[in-house]
């Protein structure tokens, strides 16, 4: 069996970095993108950073433009955008591709592990999505690709995902989660 420590990426510094590294760690993978309606779940997610990361949580920014175009900036502009705004300091990747045939292989593993979770009927966001996406697929909710920016997946401290949650989600409800994987 596959671990989340059997895959490299690159910093949006350009550096290549191991995931093997992280072993220990419980994880928070996120797709990420600046011009997004759930782009302010970059402070909670911060916030959940400040908060965990001395007892082992590191949360893992991927951006992406594949939703909406709302990710068109360069690693270095994104950047910029995500601590001048949000005042992030978790680490962020290189901006990625997370479905289709050039999606990286992280996200390609993320969901062969955990598919769709089917967004929070609370939200006012998900009757948009689901509307959205209904009309360009169907059977979208029954296919694992990631279906917009701000999908989450938890890893827990073995490399393995132990849950995955949709943009409708709001990091303040991924607390009790991340607490029972520290």
């Amino acid at each position: 069996m596959s671990t989340i420590y059997d895959f490299t990426a690159l910093s949006n510094k350009g550096q290549e970095v191991n995931f093997s590294d992280y072993k220990g760690k419980v994880l928070l993978i996120v797709n990420t993108a600046s011009k997004c309606g759930f782009t302010p779940q970059y402070d909670g997610l911060e916030a959940l950073y400040q908060k965990y990361k001395d007892q082992g949580l590191v949360i893992i920014g991927f951006p992406c433009d594949q939703f909406g175009h709302q990710e068109p900036g360069t690693d270095e502009q994104i950047e910029e955008f995500c601590r001048l705004n949000h005042g992030v300091t978790f680490p962020l990747m290189s901006k990625i591709e997370v479905n289709g045939e050039n999606a990286h292989p992280i996200y390609k593993w993320l969901e062969s592990q955990a598919g769709f979770a089917g967004f929070a009927p609370e939200h006012p966001l998900s009757k948009l999505l689901d509307e959205m996406l209904s009309k360009a697929d169907s059977a979208y909710a029954s296919k694992p690709d990631i279906k917009w920016n701000f999908t989450k997946f938890l890893i827990n401290r073995k490399g393995e995902v132990v849950g995955r949650f949709e943009p409708t989600v709001e990091p303040t409800a991924l607390e009790k989660p991340i607490e029972e994987q520290l």
